[in-house]
């Protein structure tokens, strides 16, 4: 197949980030299909001369376009980089061969390059769904008027009535479309473990322990991902403050960048935490990453207190089992579930960071309890997450919706060829 795969921020192993559509295109090359990947260059400058770079990775072409974005950015600044990027895709994947095109949000406004696309070259598009619109702009306070809201709704609904199929990353977000849109063909396909990646891990954190004197053989929490409203770090800061009276052996680590890293450094410091107990690093490539899952004794995932929230998703849930580590979350869901059901880790109280310092420090401490949750970690990173299972459902999906044009169409009919106009 040829597939145009749309996805504002792809990353690669080299930067940081999720690598989910790096991980699904470099397979799809692998298998045969021809993968062109249109994403925005985030780190480019404002004023960058060139609109678009074009690199190969992993053996597809990835076209960049010099969109700037960072999570630091106002909504106003956001909307804007999500119309300007909105505006290169469209006319850039509709210039290439496809069978199908592949859309994958946030932000939603990726249906639109996608939607044009498809109808200009008359292939089906395939919308995968990495939060529920609009009910977590909503729940958050990010969409405020009836207007905003009346809006954020019609473009799900319009999504969803051009999407052939929709992916959903969690039963969560497969049931909520199913909820407003019955019809929708669904298919849920969570994050993966890449445990390729992730193979070396407890090396690697070994070499990290060995060379960090604040480390050394003492017990470690990870936080490992953006620092972004929705995250809520600073009830990891709260823990840490108990930690230190309570357990002062214990270390966290944060690792990453967002709107609230200033802010949840202040906490920090104002918490007489920082470069205590409780140590900050900006973001790193996720290869490089890998040696701080490998060094910890648990990962952690926080989430505001908001039931839309629940049904997340997060990269480093998956990365902390892949990695061979317990995983721990600050809110109930399928995420959650899992946890309970396999041991691979704890859920904590939301709103509670006191209660789950008590509930981290004893298990942190205890070498049977931590033993035991690491090899439950690791049979489910390989029975339930492992990226090549998923890859598979992944992969079907795109055949089924391709299969009834190509069956529809005369052998050797070709869509109408379309100009570049980038």
């Amino acid at each position: 197949m040829k597939i145009v795969y749309l996805h504002q921020y792809f990353r690669t192993p080299a930067m940081a980030g999720g690598t989910r559509s790096y991980e699904f295109a470099r397979r799809l090359v692998r298998n045969g299909h021809d993968v062109q990947v249109v994403t925005s260059d985030t780190e480019s400058s404002p004023d960058a001369r060139q609109t678009w770079r074009t690199t190969v990775e992993a053996g597809a072409v990835v076209h960049w376009a010099a969109v700037p974005y960072r999570n630091a950015m106002s909504m106003r600044e956001r909307l804007s980089a999500f119309g300007q990027f909105a505006r290169l895709a469209a006319t850039r994947a509709a210039s290439l061969e496809q069978d199908v095109v592949f859309a994958t949000s946030t932000p939603l406004t990726i249906a639109l390059p996608a939607v044009y696309s498809a109808r200009r070259r008359r292939s089906p598009m395939v919308l995968e769904v990495r939060d529920l619109w609009p009910d977590v702009p909503i729940a958050l306070g990010a969409l405020r008027s009836p207007l905003t809201r009346r809006a954020a709704t019609a473009l799900e609904g319009w999504a969803y009535r051009n999407a052939a199929h929709i992916v959903a990353l969690s039963p969560g977000m497969a049931a909520g479309v199913r909820a407003r849109h019955p019809g929708a063909a669904v298919t849920v396909v969570p994050n993966g473990c890449d445990r390729q990646l992730f193979a070396d891990a407890d090396a690697a954190g070994r070499a990290l322990r060995d060379r960090t004197p604040w480390l050394g053989d003492r017990p470690l929490i990870l936080y490992a991902g953006t620092l972004g409203f929705v995250n809520d770090v600073g009830y990891l800061v709260r823990m840490a403050a108990t930690l230190r009276n309570d357990h002062p052996d214990v270390r966290v680590a944060i690792v990453g960048q967002g709107a609230e890293a200033a802010r949840v450094r202040a906490l920090a410091a104002a918490s007489d935490v920082l470069d205590r107990n409780l140590f900050m690093f900006d973001q790193m490539p996720k290869a490089e990453v890998v040696a701080f899952f490998g060094a910890c004794d648990l990962a952690v995932s926080t989430v505001r207190d908001e039931p839309a929230l629940h049904a997340n998703s997060a990269n480093k849930v998956f990365d902390g089992w892949a990695a061979g580590r317990p995983v721990a979350v600050n809110h109930e869901g399928w995420i959650a579930d899992v946890l309970r059901r396999s041991g691979a880790g704890l859920v904590l109280p939301a709103g509670d960071p006191a209660g789950a310092a008590g509930l981290v420090g004893a298990f942190v401490t205890d070498p049977s309890r931590t033993a035991a949750a690491r090899a439950a970690a690791r049979v489910v990173a390989a029975t339930e997450f492992d990226r090549d299972l998923l890859f598979e459902s992944f992969e079907d999906v795109l055949r089924g919706a391709v299969m009834p044009r190509q069956t529809a169409e005369p052998t050797g009919q070709t869509p109408q060829t379309v100009k570049n106009e980038s």
